[in-house]
C-alpha cells in the first residue's frame, strides 16, 4: 500500500441512500471535524425538528438542507491512520448525473451507497455503469441504514447478491460489500456489535488497500499544460502530472506539435524542491530550446507518446436531452484542452437501467452512446485501456455539458499501424550533394500586405537562375488543390496551415528549397509546421505595421474586412501574434523590396550552403 499520496473517493448511488450522512459520519468518527462543529450541527437539527443530521456538514447551501438533497459535488479531506483522504460527495438526483460525472472524473476509487430498504435502484445502477466507463476499478459498496432495518442479516444478503450480479456483468468485481449504518457509525471505522455476524472488514479497512492514481508513477509520463507563465524572463510551463515521472535533462516531446526540449528545471512554488516530480504533483517546467507549448497541450517522452489522431472512438454516458446526430460538430475537453469535433456515426447504445442495446434511432437521455469522432486538428490522445485518467472526456454542445466519456480506440495519424515506410536509397547528403545545397522551408509570416507573396516570387527567381531546386507555395496553389476542401473557419485555417508544413516538410526532405507564403498568424499552427520540418525549418517574420499594409491593401481585403465583408480577417478582427525567436526579420515598412530580397537570398545562400567536401559523392 502506497500512503504518501491521497486517494480521491468518489462517494455514489441513488438520492437519499445516505452518502452525506456517511461523508459526515467518517469526519466525526476519524476527528476531522473543528472544535464545535458537532455542536453546531446539534443546535443546527434542533432548530429545524429533526435528529442529529451529519449530512449538515456538506450541505452548505440554505436550498440543500431545505430540500434534504445534496445538489453540487463537494470536495472534503481527512486524515486517518497516517494516510489522507480527498472525499468526493457526488449527487444521486437525475438531473444533478452531469455534476456526478465532473466529480468521478478525478476519483480514484468509488463508495457505492445503497439504502438496504430500496436496494438496488435506477440510479444505483447508472452510477455503476458511470464508475465502470471511466475505468474505476477499486469499488466498496456500503449497504447503508441498517439500523432501520434492526440489522437483517437476511435482507443485507439479498441486497449484496443483487449488487454483486450488477457489478459483474459490468466487469467491476467489488472489493467487500460491507453493511453499515452511517448514521450510528456502525462497521465505518471499527466493528459493529450491532452486526455481529458480520465478520469482515470495515469501510476504512477497505479504502487503506486502494491505491491512489498516483499509482500511475509506473505509467507513460503525461502532463497536459495549464498555462506558460513568464517568472524572471524564463517560460515557466506549468501543469498537473497525470502519470508518471519527470527528471530535470529529460527530453520532452511537445503534442501534437512534436517540438522537443529537454527539461532545464523543475520549478515548485512557494519554495523548490529536488530535480524530479511524479503523478499528482502540480508543477512548473522550464526548456532549453524556446519551443513553442501552449495551454492544452501535451507534454510526454518521446517513446510511449499517446497517440497522434484526429479521428477516435469515445464511450460516452449522454447527458443532453437532445440525442446527438450524426454529422453535428461538438466541442471536445480534456482538462485544459479544446477542439472540435464531428459525430462521425452512432456505433451503439446501451440502457444504464436495463443494459440492453438499443437502437441508434431511439437514444434517451442519460444512455450510455458509443460514438466514432473526428477532430478538426490534430489531437494527442490515450486510450482507457492505456491511461484512464487521461483518456477521460467531456463534449460541449454550446456552453452546455452534452455527454462525458472515455477515449476507447484511436486511428492514428501519421503513425497507422498497417504502414511501414521504406528507408530511402538516396540520402540527404546525397541530395545535397547533387543538387549544390541543402533542403529547406523558408517560412515567411507576415500581416497580408507586408509582401510575402512578392518576395517570396522574387526570391524564387533568383535562386532558380543560381541553380537552385526552389519552389513557393501560397494560397493561390495550395488552396486551389490540395486544401480545396477547407472553408475559413478558425479550425480549417489551422488544418490549412498544418497540411502546408507537412508538404514543405517533404519538399526540403526532396532536396528543395520551398518558400512559403502564408500570414499564418498563430505561433502555435507555425510550431506545428517547424515540428514537421525540423532543422530544416526557418521562419521569417515578414514585418510590416497594420497602417501600412492596409494602406497598400493590394486586394482590397482590408477595406471589405472593415465595412464587415470579411469576418476573423487577420489584424482587424482576429489577432497576429508576432514570431518571438525568428530566424530572420525582413522589415518591408522600413526596406524596399528589393533591399529585402537581398537579404533574404544571402540568408538562404548561407542556410543551405555545402561544403566542397560534401560536393564529392562517396
Amino acid at each position: 500500500m502506497d500512503s504518501s499520496r491521497p486517494l480521491n473517493i468518489v462517494i455514489a448511488g441513488h438520492v437519499d441512500h445516505g452518502k452525506s450522512t456517511l461523508i459526515g459520519r467518517l469526519l466525526h468518527e476519524t476527528g476531522s471535524l473543528p472544535p464545535g462543529k458537532v455542536d453546531e450541527l446539534i443546535q443546527i437539527s434542533r432548530r429545524r425538528g429533526v435528529a442529529m443530521e451529519w449530512s449538515f456538514i456538506l450541505d452548505a447551501l440554505q436550498a440543500e438542507r431545505d430540500q434534504a438533497v445534496t445538489i453540487d459535488t463537494t470536495r472534503i479531506w481527512f486524515r486517518a491512520n497516517g494516510r489522507r483522504y480527498a472525499i468526493i460527495d457526488a449527487p444521486g438526483h437525475r438531473e444533478f448525473v452531469r455534476n456526478m460525472l465532473s466529480g468521478a472524473s478525478e476519483a480514484d476509487a468509488a463508495i457505492l451507497v445503497i439504502d438496504v430498504a430500496e436496494g438496488v435502484g435506477e440510479q444505483t445502477r447508472r452510477h455503476a455503469y458511470l464508475l465502470r466507463m471511466l475505468g474505476i476499478r477499486q469499488v466498496v459498496v456500503a449497504v447503508n441504514k441498517m439500523d432501520a432495518v434492526d440489522y437483517d442479516h437476511a435482507l443485507f444478503d439479498d441486497v449484496a447478491a443483487a449488487i454483486a450480479q450488477h457489478l459483474a456483468t459490468l466487469g467491476i468485481t467489488p472489493a467487500a460489500i460491507v453493511p453499515i449504518s452511517a448514521r450510528e457509525g456502525d462497521n465505518l471505522l471499527t466493528p459493529s456489535a450491532n452486526l455481529g455476524w458480520y465478520a469482515g472488514r470495515t469501510i476504512l479497512d477497505v479504502l487503506a488497500e486502494f491505491q491512489p492514481a498516483g499509482a500511475l508513477l509506473d505509467a507513460p509520463f503525461r502532463m497536459r499544460v495549464q498555462d506558460v507563465y513568464r517568472i524572471d524572463g524564463r517560460r515557466v510551463i506549468v501543469g498537473r502530472i497525470d502519470a508518471g515521472r519527470i527528471c530535470v535533462g529529460e527530453t520532452l516531446l511537445v503534442l501534437p506539435s512534436r517540438a522537443r526540449a529537454k527539461v532545464s528545471a523543475i520549478v515548485r512554488w512557494p519554495q523548490a524542491g529536488p530535480s524530479w516530480a511524479h503523478a499528482g504533483e502540480s508543477i512548473g517546467l522550464t526548456l532549453d530550446q524556446p519551443v513553442f507549448v501552449d495551454r492544452g497541450d501535451m507534454l510526454s517522452h518521446q517513446a510511449d507518446a499517446p497517440a497522434i489522431a484526429s479521428a477516435f472512438r469515445a464511450t460516452c454516458f449522454w447527458l443532453a436531452a437532445e440525442p446527438p446526430a450524426v454529422g453535428e460538430a461538438l466541442r471536445l475537453r480534456m482538462g485544459p484542452f479544446e477542439a472540435s469535433v464531428t459525430v462521425a456515426s452512432i456505433d451503439r447504445v446501451i440502457d444504464t437501467d436495463t443494459l440492453q442495446s438499443l437502437g441508434a434511432e431511439r437514444i434517451p437521455q442519460y444512455a450510455v452512446v458509443d460514438l466514432s469522432l473526428r477532430g478538426m486538428t490534430i489531437l494527442a490522445l490515450d486510450t482507457r485501456e492505456e491511461n484512464p485518467l487521461t483518456a477521460r472526456l467531456v463534449l460541449l454542445r454550446g456552453r452546455d455539458v452534452a455527454a462525458g466519456g472515455v477515449v476507447t480506440d484511436v486511428r492514428r495519424a501519421g503513425v497507422a499501424q498497417n504502414l511501414h515506410p521504406h528507408q530511402h536509397l538516396v540520402s540527404r547528403e546525397e541530395r545535397a550533394a547533387r543538387n549544390g545545397h541543402r533542403g529547406a522551408v523558408i517560412w515567411l509570416t507576415g500581416l497580408s500586405g507586408a509582401g510575402k507573396s512578392t518576395l517570396a516570387l522574387a526570391v524564387e527567381r533568383h535562386l532558380f537562375t543560381r541553380g537552385y531546386f526552389v519552389y513557393v507555395l501560397d494560397g493561390d496553389n495550395i488552396r486551389s488543390g490540395l486544401n480545396a476542401d477547407l472553408g475559413f473557419s478558425a479550425e480549417d485555417r489551422a488544418e490549412n496551415i498544418r497540411r502546408v508544413g507537412e508538404v514543405a516538410a517533404l519538399f526540403a526532405d526532396a532536396g528543395a528549397v520551398v518558400i512559403t507564403a502564408f500570414i499564418s498568424p498563430f505561433a502555435r499552427d507555425r510550431a506545428t509546421a517547424r515540428a514537421a520540418a525540423g532543422q530544416a525549418f526557418h521562419e521569417v517574420f515578414v514585418k510590416a505595421d497594420l497602417q501600412t499594409c492596409e494602406a497598400r491593401d493590394p486586394r482590397g481585403l482590408y477595406r471589405r474586412a472593415r465595412a464587415g465583408q470579411i469576418s476573423e480577417f487577420t489584424g482587424i478582427s482576429s489577432p497576429y501574434e508576432p514570431p518571438e525567436r525568428p530566424e530572420l526579420v525582413l522589415d518591408t515598412a522600413r526596406q524596399t523590396i528589393e533591399a529585402c530580397v537581398e537579404q533574404l537570398v544571402r540568408y538562404i545562400l548561407d542556410a543551405t550552403s555545402v561544403s566542397v567536401q560534401e560536393h564529392v559523392m562517396t
